[in-house]
């Protein structure tokens, strides 16, 4: 899949981070990861790190898929709002997706620490009412995460104007929230497991999965063969190209970032992102060296030519918008792309087995507006599958939940 069109920010400022070769001989280990994107790396870890031998394949170079057009906006926020899954699933059901989200947060800093050097910083997060008539199911969501323990607060038109400048009938602040590059930390994390004697393979395509009932057989496009007791498919929005029906629908997101800005005229979002309430969303996250990210301008199209087409026009519609929301902003894009994303019905994300492969091949569909946050949870629930342990998330994260009436 052709994933991304334009100039996406972390391609261009990190270039080719790291040359990792191609897969040139059969082998075996105990888990080969299909994919070397952040959902990829963050398994990867979690499984070596646990003493399972791991190989890595990835058909372009590492992180050259969708980790390099991410936006990385890290929240405990999913896209669909807790009040609203818990109308779908259950109160107990929504409060976990979203405090499991708020734990992984902080264990992603920790990593991002240890890891060093991948513009990791905590922010805070701003949910604002992009139209009055919002704002009464907002203060019900405010009420509802309050509830069950998520600091959060209720900003009036005032206080977001004087604090932000945005023009908004009101929005939930969030102190939980984090960014990140994250092609800089899949490269980087690759780097350190090869490091360690781990084998990482790019520019090497799997052609067909063979699961039995004693291991997984993966032959590449040059006829290679890589055994394992167990696979991870975790290759982003193509991995649904293994599965016969889709669990997602694909579209396109856009965005841009502007020069380094002085602090002073980012106001409060140089250490807050900020995101609307209506969809398709625009959101605003500064990076590291002050620039200003904006994305949204979401579409259904899923042809890579015309999306190449349109980068340029978004852009120029998200500055507008920019200048709506917040009217004494004034931005021009530096560089700008376009990339697929996928989105779930309910804005959860797929970890697990599929019946159509059976339970040695996992599936690791981190969908959604908080992709990196739910991959550092699906590591850990992927990481229990494959050692035959219980976790909190298997019901609700896994494939048996489209089974679930909403």
């Amino acid at each position: 899949m052709d994933l991304k069109s334009g100039y996406p920010f972390w391609a261009i400022s990190n270039g080719l981070m790291h040359a990792f070769p191609p897969l040139r001989q059969d082998t075996r280990c105990d888990v080969v990861v299909i994919g070397g994107g952040i959902t990829g790396a963050l398994i990867a870890h979690e499984l070596v790190a646990a003493g399972h031998d791991v190989v890595v394949v990835e058909q372009r170079d590492i992180g050259w898929g969708s980790s390099a057009a991410s936006t990385a906006l890290l929240q405990y926020e999913i896209d669909t709002p807790m009040s609203e899954l818990a109308r779908r699933y259950g109160e107990a059901d929504a409060v976990l997706a979203y405090t499991a989200c708020a734990e992984a947060i902080p264990r992603l800093g920790t990593l991002a620490r240890e890891v060093r050097d991948v513009g990791f910083a905590k922010m805070h997060s701003l949910y604002y009412a992009s139209r009055r008539r919002d704002v009464p199911a907002m203060q019900d969501e405010l009420a509802l995460r309050r509830k069950h323990g998520l600091a959060v607060e209720w900003l009036s038109t005032d206080a977001l104007r004087g604090d932000y400048g945005i023009e908004a009938p009101g929005a939930i602040l969030s102190r939980l929230a984090a960014r990140m590059d994250p092609y800089r930390m899949a490269n980087r994390l690759f780097a350190r497991l090869e490091r360690r004697g781990t084998a990482v393979f790019d520019r090497s395509t799997i052609h067909s999965i063979e699961a039995g009932s004693q291991g997984v057989t993966l032959r590449s496009s040059d006829g290679i063969r890589l055994r394992a007791k167990h696979v991870v498919v975790a290759a982003g929005y193509a991995s649904q190209q293994w599965l016969k029906t889709p669990v997602a629908r694909n579209r396109s997101s856009y965005a841009f970032v502007t020069d380094p800005l002085d602090p002073d005229a980012l106001h409060g979002l140089a250490d807050t992102m900020a995101w609307e309430t209506a969809r398709p969303y625009l959101y605003l996250r500064s990076t590291a060296d002050h620039r200003l990210l904006v994305g949204g301008e979401d579409d259904a199209i899923d042809v890579p030519a015309l999306r190449d087409a349109r980068v340029d026009r978004k852009a120029r519609k998200l500055v507008g918008k920019v200048a709506r929301a917040i009217p004494g902003l004034r931005l021009t894009p530096t560089f700008a792309w376009g990339g697929t994303f996928a989105e779930t019905d309910d804005g959860l994300p797929f970890f697990g087995p599929h019946a159509q492969y059976g339970p040695r091949v996992h599936f690791a569909m981190a969908y959604g507006g908080n992709g990196i946050t739910y991959s550092m949870l699906g590591a850990e629930l992927i990481r229990a599958l494959i050692e035959r342990r219980r976790h909190r998330l298997a019901s609700l994260f896994s494939f048996a939940r489209l089974e679930r009436k909403p």
